[in-house]
């Protein structure tokens, strides 16, 4: 695991990263496929990060979040998956999508300070089913999951997703009913440019509302940008500044975090994403800025 200095600052940006998350087909979302292309880019970056290895979600673990015929149908290929398809490389792959978010909660509450999870599709996911790319909502399995190993006693869901974490806010509030999960999506409240300037002047509030909480599951969304098919009301600059103002809240409030990519649609002429990954990118860069890692790291 990623050790700390004897200045107290982190050597390395842990990240839980393997292959098995990677289900390459074609699809209007890339996120099955992201999160090698992501973890590539932070590399060429020479950026200050610990790739780690990691044990995926077991069944028993989806079915304390999910009903259980649903969790068999999807990872024995019967029924759809959150990319409206039945192929076994999605199945095999949602072990580690989700098994990545969970191993970065557990890092960032043992170090205390931080950790990334390179992966998305969860937050639309509900009891009975998947939709919008998600299958199974690894949030709330890292969260309930976290609570039974009392590793927390309260958890934070900060979803800045472009849309709606509504199927975080049902598992929650109709099947659930986690008092002790502490759930904020912005996606209900924030869609157009004008609103961009209150979204970012409240987002140190939003951290100090979970303050109580253990650690904070962060949806780090690249598609709230301006330019984004499914988005958006954030510049690059605005996104960048987002990012940097959650770590800064998280870090000066002694409250660890484990961040995700979430969602991110833009597409290049040539069907790149060069656009997504630059958000990403940004991401990680403010990560180890304010976590201390470069010559250059904010105070």
């Amino acid at each position: 695991m990623s050790e700390i200095n004897n200045t107290g600052v982190l050597k390395q940006i842990p990240v839980f990263y393997t292959p098995k998350m990677v289900a390459n087909f074609s699809s209007f979302s890339p996120s099955a496929g992201k999160p090698a292309r992501v973890v590539g880019a932070w590399q060429r970056l020479d950026l200050p990060i610990e790739i780690i290895d990691f044990e995926g979600v077991s069944v028993d673990q989806f079915k304390m979040v999910h009903n259980s015929g649903y969790v068999d149908r999807v990872l024995s290929c019967e029924v759809n998956n959150g990319f409206k398809n039945k192929l076994p490389e999605v199945a095999a792959s949602l072990h580690y999508t989700s098994g990545s978010m969970l191993a970065a909660a557990r890092e960032a509450i043992r170090n205390g300070r931080v950790a990334a999870a390179p992966c998305s599709g969860f937050h639309h996911a509900r009891f009975f089913s998947g939709f919008g790319f998600c299958t199974f909502n690894g949030l709330m399995v890292t969260a309930m999951v976290l609570k039974a190993e009392g590793l927390v006693n309260r958890i934070g869901i900060l979803d800045f997703d472009m849309h709606d974490g509504d199927g975080t806010e049902e598992l929650i509030l109709q099947h659930h009913a986690e008092s002790w999960v502490e759930h904020y999506t912005a996606g209900r409240e924030y869609l157009s440019a004008y609103q961009a300037d209150d979204f970012l002047a409240r987002i140190r509030e939003r951290v100090e509302g979970m303050r109580d909480c253990d650690v904070i599951l962060y949806q780090a969304g690249a598609d709230p940008h301006v330019n984004d098919p499914l988005g958006g009301f954030l510049t690059t600059e605005q996104l960048r500044e987002r990012d940097r103002l959650v770590f800064e809240a998280a870090h000066s409030l002694g409250i660890p975090i484990a961040w995700n990519l979430a969602g991110g649609y833009q597409e290049d002429k040539s069907g790149g994403i060069q656009a997504v990954l630059d958000i990403h990118n940004n991401t990680m860069i403010e990560c180890v800025e304010v976590y201390g890692l470069c010559a250059g790291a904010r105070k």
